[in-house]
């Protein structure tokens, strides 16, 4: 079957190890569903696999790709919850839990198995399209906000780096949950699609909030750290899922963190239950993902580059039809 896999692993430039080609069809395995993907979306975590980051050079080559919406071997659309071993099912009992790729071959292919559990229903409301975008970015900004953030309608939340995937997703499901929600970008164009989307102001990366704010949604990491400290109200929670500009800032604000009694959480994915909630939250309010751009999986080099630059706006799809 065709696919788009890590060949080698380059930490300086990660797209030289990204191959297209045919891989082995996915072999049967007792508790686990094959399923035939109709569409995959690109996430950060792909690029950080051909970094070497949560993928060593024994488990190469490795089909690339967590999320996905396709249908089973009993003509069921279904959605991946890409978490493996998180309750035990389909593994062994003492694997630890892990993101798709990184024990397992991936979802930028023909067909992937995952174990049964792993599979939820696709709400007729969502295409194929929609709801491959769901499983990691939109998944993690839907915990990072309702979960970790603990944030309520009325309370205003920061969103550092609009643009990316698990950003988009904060702002646009800030909005629907009734969140004021501010946002960042040093990209003008951006900063507009923002505003388009529900932000109620967009700024420049590091400029003054007209307000602090009861939570900060952070995915950027060293570039932005300070300024998302220091955009906190008193008792504030800044959530980290990522960092994308490194993990080391200047200046990690302490005395600011512990004078002003500020809580920082880190977050990670989420949880199937919490998956189900997203996709009937989805489709019970006409939320929708925002997708940059849909493209053949033969042309996955096009989309990862694209990713890589920063250039996107929104999720990247990869499609098999």
């Amino acid at each position: 079957m065709f696919a788009a896999y890590a060949a080698r692993i380059d930490r300086d430039h990660p797209l030289t190890g990204l191959e297209l080609g045919e891989r082995p069809a996915p072999e049967r395995r007792p508790g686990w569903t094959t399923v035939n993907v109709k569409a995959a979306s690109l996430n950060h975590h792909d690029l950080w696999s051909l970094r070497g980051v949560g993928l060593s050079e024994d488990k190469l080559p490795m089909i690339l790709g967590c999320d996905a919406a396709g249908v089973d071997e009993d003509g069921n659309e279904v959605v991946l919850h890409s978490v493996i071993g998180q309750t035990g099912h389909g593994v062994g009992p003492d694997e630890p839990r892990s993101i798709l790729t990184e024990r397992y071959q991936g979802t930028f292919a023909e067909q992937v198995t995952v174990p049964t559990w792993n599979l939820l229903p696709k709400p007729k409301e969502l295409s194929f399209e929609e709801a491959a975008c769901l499983p990691t970015a939109w998944l993690t900004a839907y915990r990072m906000l309702f979960t970790n953030a603990g944030v309520r309608p009325g309370d205003s939340v920061l969103v550092q780096g609009a643009g990316g995937g698990v950003a988009t997703a904060a702002i646009v499901l800030g909005k629907a949950a009734g969140l004021r929600v501010f946002a960042t970008s040093r990209d003008e164009a951006k900063r507009k699609r923002a505003l388009e989307l529900g932000a109620v102001e967009a700024l420049e990366s590091g400029a003054r909030l007209p307000q602090r704010v009861d939570a900060v949604i952070e995915t950027v990491g060293a570039a932005t750290w300070s300024h998302s400290v220091k955009s906190l109200r008193p008792g504030g929670t800044i959530v980290i899922s990522g960092a994308t500009s490194g993990d080391r800032p200047s200046h990690a604000e302490l005395t600011r963190v512990f004078f002003l009694e500020l809580k920082i959480v880190g977050s990670t994915m989420g949880s199937k239950d919490e998956l189900e909630d997203l996709l009937s939250f989805c489709a019970a309010t006409g939320v929708r993902p925002v997708i940059d751009e849909v493209l053949p999986l033969d042309r996955a080099r096009e989309g990862f580059e694209r990713l890589e630059a920063g250039d996107q706006f929104g999720k990247i799809v990869l499609t098999t039809d």
